[in-house]
């Protein structure tokens, strides 16, 4: 586990953050202050962009929606297709109430119930972190 402590000095470390938002950053209307912490990345030099899934949220397109309504520009938000292939050259990817959207096993195991589903591929970047607003399972099990 990683606490806040060692998370302040990951970011402040990087150069490269990938923020991973999914439904759980809308149930707890963490669009205001992630916008927040991104101008501070920003404006400390570091290149932060938004890694959007299809089917991140309970609708498509309602992870744009949120983050527009927060101000993010939208020259760092990307969809899967666009920024899958940058987690290699990322220092740090914070994932939001998205866990399924980033499920190994869904390349690695075929009796996953989300087996065959694109996934973002943060385990690729340096760093990751992952955060859930409970530890009930998600859509995969």
């Amino acid at each position: 586990m990683t606490n806040i402590d060692e998370t302040v000095k990951m970011l402040t470390d990087a150069e490269s953050v990938i923020i991973v938002p999914g439904y759980g950053l809308a149930v707890a209307k963490g669009q205001y202050p992630l916008k927040d912490m991104v101008d501070s990345l920003v404006k400390a030099g570091k290149k932060v962009r938004f890694a959007i899934h299809p089917v991140a949220g309970r609708m498509p397109g309602q992870l744009n929606v949120l983050l527009a309504e927060a101000g993010v520009p939208y020259d760092i938000v990307e969809e899967m297709e666009e920024i899958n292939d940058d987690f290699n050259d990322t220092d740090v990817v914070l994932v939001i109430g998205a866990n399924d959207t980033v499920n190994s096993a869904a390349e690695d195991d075929p009796n996953s119930q989300i087996a065959g589903m694109p996934v973002m591929r943060v385990w690729k970047a340096k760093q990751v972190i992952v955060m859930k607003r409970s530890l009930a399972a998600g859509y995969a099990g």
